[in-house]
C-alpha cells in the first residue's frame, strides 16, 4: 500500500474584520486564504470599511482573477449574517468581540462550518521588583494606551509585585503625562480619537464603576472636549480587584488597571482569573522567573521583557474565550485547508471478503 496525504483549498472563505486595525487584520487573514487556494467573500466594518476596498483596487491592479476575492460593505445582520449562514461557505474567519464571536460561531454550526475566531483579551503585564523597570514603566504605557486601547492585545492589566508598586506606578504616571492626546494626524500623536460617541461613553462607564466599586482615578480620567471627534484622556485605575469588572471585561479603552501581587503563585492566579487568554507579559531578569510565568499564564502569546511585538512567522490566536485557531505562521495556511487521504494499492488484491 502507499498511503499520500494531500492538503487541498477548503473553498469558500467568509473574512469578517473589526474596525479597528481594519488594514491590518485583513492582512492577516486574507494572504494566507489565497496562499491555500481559497476563494474568499469579506466584510469589513461598516465603520472602517474604505482601506479594506483601497485593498481591493490593489488586488485588481495586481491581476487578481475576477471573483476570486470579493468586499461587501453593511451592517452585520444584513451583510455578516448571510456570510455565515450560506451553504456555499465552508469556513469562516473572524475576528471582533467574544459575544458577536459566539453568536457568529452559534450560526455557523447550524452547517458545521470550520470556524477561526480571534476574539477578546483582557492581558496583564506582570511586573517583578528585579526587571529593567524604566523599560517595564514605558512598555505598561504603550500596552495600555496604544491605538486608544482599542486592540484586543492591549495590556490592560498592569500586574506589579507589591513591594514596588508606589516607585513604579509614580514613574508611570509620569510618563502618561507626556502622551500626547489629539489629531491622529499629527506625527506628535500618540492617543487618537476614539471610534465613536457611544464607545467612549462605554469606555467611561467602566471608569465610572471601578470607582463606585472602590478603586481610585490614579491618572487621568477626562473626556476632552473636541470638535474632531472624541477623546479620554489616557486612565489609570488603583485599587482594583480581581473581581471588579474592569478588572475581568475587556474594556478597549485607554485605560490601565493595577492590581499588585507579593508571589509568583498570586501574579499567575490574576493573570489567569478573567474568561480571556490572548497575550500577556513579564518583566524580570530572572530567567526562572520569565519561564515559570511564561509556561504557567494560560494566554496564546507571551512577550518576555518586551511587549507587543509581532511577526508574521509566528502563530498569533488565544485561550479559552479569545479565540479559536490561530493565524500567522505555517499553521495560518494550514487553517484553509482539508487534509485528504489517498490509498493506492499495488499487485493483486488479495484477502477478498467475498470467496
Amino acid at each position: 500500500m502507499l498511503g499520500v496525504v494531500l492538503r487541498e483549498p477548503i473553498g469558500v472563505v467568509s473574512i469578517i474584520t473589526p474596525w479597528n486595525f481594519p488594514f491590518l487584520i485583513v492582512s492577516q487573514k486574507l494572504p494566507f486564504a489565497l496562499a491555500a487556494g481559497c476563494t474568499a467573500v469579506v466584510k469589513p466594518s461598516e465603520m472602517t470599511s474604505a482601506s479594506t476596498f483601497v485593498l481591493g483596487d490593489i488586488l485588481m491592479q495586481a491581476g487578481l482573477p475576477a471573483g476570486v476575492v470579493n468586499i461587501l460593505a453593511g451592517l452585520g445582520a444584513d451583510v455578516g449574517a448571510p456570510m455565515v449562514s450560506h451553504p456555499l461557505v465552508e469556513m469562516v474567519s473572524f475576528t471582533g468581540s467574544t459575544r458577536v464571536g459566539k453568536m457568529t460561531m452559534a450560526s455557523a454550526a447550524q452547517s458545521l462550518k470550520k470556524v477561526s475566531m480571534e476574539l477578546g483579551g483582557k492581558n496583564g503585564q506582570i511586573v517583578f521588583p528585579d526587571a529593567d523597570l524604566e523599560a517595564a514603566a514605558d512598555a505598561a504605557v504603550f500596552g495600555g494606551f496604544f491605538n486608544a486601547g482599542e486592540c484586543c492585545n492591549a495590556g490592560s492589566r498592569l500586574i506589579v509585585h507589591e513591594a514596588i508598586a508606589d516607585d513604579f506606578l509614580s514613574t508611570v504616571k509620569a510618563l502618561t503625562a507626556r502622551v500626547t492626546v489629539g489629531d491622529p494626524l499629527d506625527d506628535q500623536t500618540k492617543v487618537g480619537a476614539m471610534i465613536s460617541s457611544d464607545h467612549l461613553k462605554k469606555v467611561a462607564g467602566y471608569v465610572s464603576a471601578a470607582e463606585g466599586d472602590g478603586s481610585q482615578v490614579y491618572s487621568g480620567g477626562k473626556q476632552l472636549a473636541s470638535n474632531v471627534g472624541q477623546y479620554l484622556d489616557p486612565t489609570i485605575i488603583r485599587g482594583v480587584t480581581e473581581e471588579m469588572a474592569i478588572a475581568r471585561e475587556e474594556v478597549f479603552g485607554p485605560v490601565l488597571s493595577v492590581l499588585t501581587f507579593e508571589s509568583i503563585e498570586k501574579a499567575l492566579h490574576i493573570a489567569n482569573n478573567t474568561p480571556y487568554g490572548l497575550s500577556a507579559g513579564v518583566w524580570s531578569a530572572s530567567i526562572d522567573t520569565c519561564m515559570s510565568v511564561a509556561r504557567g499564564v494560560r494566554s496564546g502569546t507571551v512577550w518576555v521583557n518586551t511587549f507587543m511585538e509581532g511577526y508574521p512567522e509566528l502563530p498569533f490566536g488565544g485561550y479559552k474565550q479569545s479565540g479559536l485557531g490561530r493565524e500567522l505562521g505555517k499553521r495560518a495556511v494550514e487553517d484553509y485547508t482539508e487534509e485528504k487521504t489517498i490509498q493506492f494499492h499495488r499487485g493483486l488484491r488479495t484477502g477478498w471478503w467475498v470467496g
